[in-house]
């Protein structure tokens, strides 16, 4: 009996395994199957909305909260700015003997003058249609009326003593005459060293597109190169950037600026240009002045008050006019003008190596009774020069 009821509960056992295995099976079946894993994508950085700050890579690691200084902290964050570094001083070449140097650029644009005349000289008969060729010749290189007559009847005389012309007799006889007319005596030095003072005074006045700014920058390389120390007065204060442009030529030559604020009082800058160069022991003090509308009779006015302001220091030694070349009798109608107002000493021209019309050294000479002291021969910085009568007038003439 014990052995029937033992079998009974083994089958009940091994029935009931059964039934949970088949059971545990269709549940199975019924299960959907897991969802694939996701692949491993980088998704990309999201667009900064407008207003906020892109994001930047760093080289260096973020700081904590504790390293920030916060509103209301002890002290602000500061940032260093790198120095800026000086500008290299430039060494300008010596001014002696350059205008001879730029010879070569003066002669290709001036040999129309001195070629024409030489060609009309060495005709067999010199009638008087070609004296009157010649006076052509001279007026259109902007000699002026009576320097051209008295060069004429000078070469008359000449010519008839002189009998037979050779080639050379005449370019020797042509270049007498021209170096006479241009001026040999004149006294060309720019007045930079007063005897018992330091420093020297010098306004440099013209009509705006003369290039006045740039002649009163390269002027201090002129001097810086005759071993002198200078210092550069910005007192075009109404042209935009003009300040700027005159600081920039300082610094190649290591010249100090004084400038004021854009549309300040001229006579101000200038009056304080010279006070301190008086303080720096400079030698000579240059003071770019406004240069609008020569027409414009307060403003040459103010040019005038100007130079009475600075000589409340001590008195300008020179006043130098830039006169543009290529104006031809234009520039003599500014000259006029300027002559009014102030003392010219002396003459700049510029652009003189881009025409064929030098004569107008001699008719502004004629018409202020001051020299041709320097000349500009082109865009270079070191192409202003001091002007000598007897290599201009072989330039001319082509020797």
């Amino acid at each position: 009996m014990e052995i029937v009821i033992l079998a009974v509960v083994i089958a009940v056992v091994v029935l009931g395994a059964l039934s949970g295995l088949i059971i545990g099976s269709r549940r199975k079946k019924q299960l959907p199957p897991p969802p694939p894993a996701a692949p491993d994508i980088t998704a990309p950085p999201a667009e900064p909305h407008v207003g906020d700050e892109a994001e930047t890579p760093r080289e260096e690691p973020r700081r904590t909260i504790e390293e920030v200084d916060l509103p209301g902290g002890s002290a602000p964050v500061t940032v260093e700015e790198p120095p800026a570094e000086a500008p290299e001083i430039e060494i300008p070449e010596p001014t002696a003997g350059r205008l001879v140097r730029l010879r070569a650029r003066l002669s290709r644009s001036q040999n129309a003058l001195g070629q024409g005349l030489l060609t009309l000289l060495s005709r067999e008969h010199l009638d008087e249609d070609t004296w009157e060729e010649i006076e052509d010749t001279l007026l259109t290189a902007d000699v002026g009326v009576q320097p051209t007559q008295e060069l004429v009847e000078r070469l008359r005389e000449r010519v008839k003593v002189l009998g037979t012309r050779t080639p050379e007799e005449l370019r020797t006889l042509l270049r007498e005459e021209l170096v006479t007319l241009v001026g040999r005596d004149m006294d060309r030095t720019v007045k930079t060293e007063p005897e018992e003072r330091k420093p020297g005074i010098v306004m440099v006045v013209g009509v705006n597109g003369t290039g006045k700014t740039t002649t009163t920058g390269k002027l201090a390389r002129v001097l810086v190169a005759d071993g002198q120390s200078v210092v550069l007065g910005a007192a075009d204060t109404f042209r935009a950037a003009a300040a700027d442009q005159l600081q920039t030529w300082g610094e190649r030559v290591g010249a100090h600026t004084v400038r004021g604020p854009e549309g300040g009082d001229p006579a101000s800058v200038a009056f304080d240009a010279v006070k301190e160069g008086k303080e720096m022991g400079a030698n000579v003090v240059l003071i770019d002045t406004a240069g609008r509308l020569h027409t414009k009779t307060g403003l040459m006015d103010e040019l005038g008050k100007v130079k009475r302001v600075v000589e409340k220091h001590a008195p300008v030694d020179e006043v130098l006019l830039v006169l543009d070349a290529t104006t031809g009798q234009n520039g003599l109608v500014q000259a006029r003008v300027f002559a009014e107002v102030v003392d010219i000493t002396g003459i700049v021209l510029t652009k003189l190596d881009g025409t064929a019309k030098g004569g107008i050294v001699v008719a502004v000479q004629r018409e202020l009774g001051v020299p041709v002291k320097l000349v500009g021969l082109g865009e270079g910085a070191d192409d202003l020069a001091p002007f000598e009568p007897e290599a201009f007038v072989d330039a001319l003439i082509g020797e």
